[in-house]
């Protein structure tokens, strides 16, 4: 079975390898024939922040200018933001110390785990803009584990200085408290 697998998968990587080839260099009589460029997962695709971000840090900026561990998440937030070419995409944070569910199944929760469980992420997926000038992030959210932030725009406030990414979360509450998500851009080694 496992032979059999590896075939089938060498057989789809070089069908679409030829596939893909073959689709490059055909061109229509009188077009000029595409030249297939492949950019480096290093290089910047179209977008500016197309690439993988992991988390390094989720804090809270507090009325007095000093940031502090955004304990939602914890000290050790774990977290992904992968962005594509177009500015689709993807956002993971994640308390990684949550207690798992007593019950085994997610369906038979204490409204306790219930809490933990949802309190402990943030996650959602969308659109982003980016206004280098105004320094401002534009989050359009398509779906996110928070219903209130489905079909809405964000700003936020945002810094790029060499692989790391800071930006400001707007606050929906009123508590003079702001969320600052850091990112790190994933290199090939």
């Amino acid at each position: 079975m496992n032979k059999l697998f590896t075939v089938i998968l060498l057989f789809v990587s070089v069908y679409s390898s030829i596939a893909q080839t073959n689709s490059n260099q055909v061109a229509k009589k009188g077009e000029k024939k595409s030249v297939d460029v492949s950019v480096s997962e290093d290089q910047d695709a179209g977008f500016p922040l197309a690439g993988t971000w992991m988390l390094k840090a989720a804090q809270v900026l507090l009325p007095d200018g000093s940031l502090v561990t955004d304990t939602a998440y914890g000290k050790n937030a774990k977290g992904v933001l992968m962005i594509d070419s177009d500015g689709q995409y993807s956002l993971q944070i994640f308390r990684p110390d949550r207690p798992k569910f007593a019950s085994g199944d997610k369906k038979r929760g204490t409204p306790k785990e219930y809490e933990s469980a949802l309190l402990g992420i943030s996650t959602h997926i969308g659109h982003i803009k980016m206004d280098t000038v105004n320094k401002v992030l534009t989050f359009q959210i398509d779906y996110a584990a928070y219903p209130n932030w489905e079909s809405t725009t964000q700003v936020r406030k945002f810094r790029l200085l060499n692989d790391e990414l800071y930006y400001q979360v707007p606050s929906t509450v009123a508590a003079g408290t702001t969320a600052v998500s850091v990112w790190k851009r994933v290199r090939k080694k």
